[in-house]
């Protein structure tokens, strides 16, 4: 599969401002599509075809961090979308994508292998309790670090889920500034 950059990885890159990359996918000289949220990407081999053409130098591969994945799973689109969006848009260039249900979490954790899980445990077909119990329990994603999110939860089920290895827990409705916050601190990030 094609590597695919944000606009702010694709200043990296080209050690310009994310406004540079902007402008000049405007003007016609790099090709980009933009996602269901609106947001641009671009292929990687087109922009290094882009660079090559306007004599940029091409960084080595190791310079490239790789992105932080983070996968958002919870039941109300309204909350997953918002949550997605305020962190694909934060400096940290974070890798994000969603689950619905509890399904379709375990197939993502097993398969996208996320470096943060940012849970909402009060879903028809999820218990939250067991998904972190499970994932702090399995040698491959005992390092993942979870945030729980929840309408319900009162200090001691907050105690629980810490127990049951939950990093932080948040109550909804969700304060994006202090997540966004979490989520750098916890990846450990500056």
């Amino acid at each position: 599969m094609d590597a695919v950059l944000t606009v702010f990885k694709a200043g990296k890159y080209c050690n310009v401002s994310p406004k540079t990359i902007i402008n000049w996918i405007e003007s016609g000289y790099i090709k980009a599509y933009k996602t269901v949220g609106g947001h641009r990407r671009i292929k990687k081999l087109d922009l290094e075809d882009f660079m090559q053409r306007q004599g940029i130098p091409i960084p080595e591969e190791e310079q490239m961090e790789e992105r932080k994945r983070i996968l958002v799973v919870d039941d109300d689109p309204i909350i997953v979308e918002t949550i997605v969006q305020a962190l694909e848009e934060d400096e940290h260039d974070y890798e994000v994508i969603s689950a619905s249900d509890g399904f379709e979490a375990g197939l993502q954790v097993s398969h996208f292998k996320p470096h943060l899980l940012i849970l909402d445990i009060m879903m028809p077909d999820i218990k939250g309790y067991e998904v972190c119990k499970k994932i702090k329990s399995n040698e491959a994603t005992r390092d993942m670090v979870i945030i729980v999110l929840s309408a319900y939860l009162d200090e001691e089920k907050f105690r629980m889920m810490k127990e049951y290895g939950a990093d932080v827990c948040f109550s909804k409705p969700l304060p994006l500034p202090q997540l966004k916050q979490e989520v750098s601190r916890l990846l450990g990030l500056p």
